[in-house]
């Protein structure tokens, strides 16, 4: 509390020098990931509850379904890949099942089918194979509750975009779903 002023006067008289306010060092916590390195050759399925991180060979089928793998620049995956999250910089064949989205960057490179809710292909980058863009579960969900309410006309317009995109060009490897884009035209 309050102290007199001739004490603190007398304690700053016997410190002269103030002594430097070191803030404290928080610690946090280091983002769990799984790496594997770039002479690492694995062959077989692999599953996780953390990130991982690829900067080698992967030969087989990988399952992150809650969390991010990630393909790095040396990565080179043939396998089919089911995570939450898939960020390509390497080279991947296989096909791709993202329950949140695809990023593509500009060095890498993508053969197979892919199923997303949200897709990002850099210019530069390589993707050979079909997308199909879903929309959000919960408007999925809300659509179905609300489909037998509404009357047959109402399917219609869900049949349009298909025919437009038919239309537009053949071999078309895209299949647009309700409230989707058409992000990428090519064939397989």
């Amino acid at each position: 509390m309050l102290q007199p002023a001739q004490n603190q006067s007398n304690s700053q008289k016997s410190n002269p020098s103030p002594v430097p306010y070191t803030p404290p060092k928080t610690f946090t916590n280091p983002m769990e990931q799984a790496t594997i390195g770039r002479s690492l050759v694995i062959k077989g399925d692999i599953t996780g509850a953390e990130a991982l991180y690829i900067d080698g060979r992967i030969d087989g089928s990988i399952h992150f379904a809650d969390n991010r793998v990630t393909i790095g620049r040396n990565g080179v995956v043939t396998a089919n890949i089911e995570a939450k999250e898939v960020v390509i910089m390497g080279e991947v064949k296989g096909n791709i099942e993202c329950s949140d989205r695809l990023d593509i960057r500009s060095e890498g490179s993508l053969i197979g089918d892919v199923v997303t809710r949200r897709i990002s292909v850099e210019d530069g980058a390589m993707m050979k194979g079909s997308v199909q863009v879903r929309a959000a579960e919960q408007k999925r969900e809300r659509s179905q509750t609300e489909a037998p309410a509404k009357p047959a006309a109402s399917e219609t317009p869900v049949e349009k975009p298909k025919a437009a995109a038919a239309a537009a060009g053949v071999g078309s490897s895209i299949t647009p779903v309700a409230a989707s884009q058409v992000l990428y035209k090519g064939s397989n």
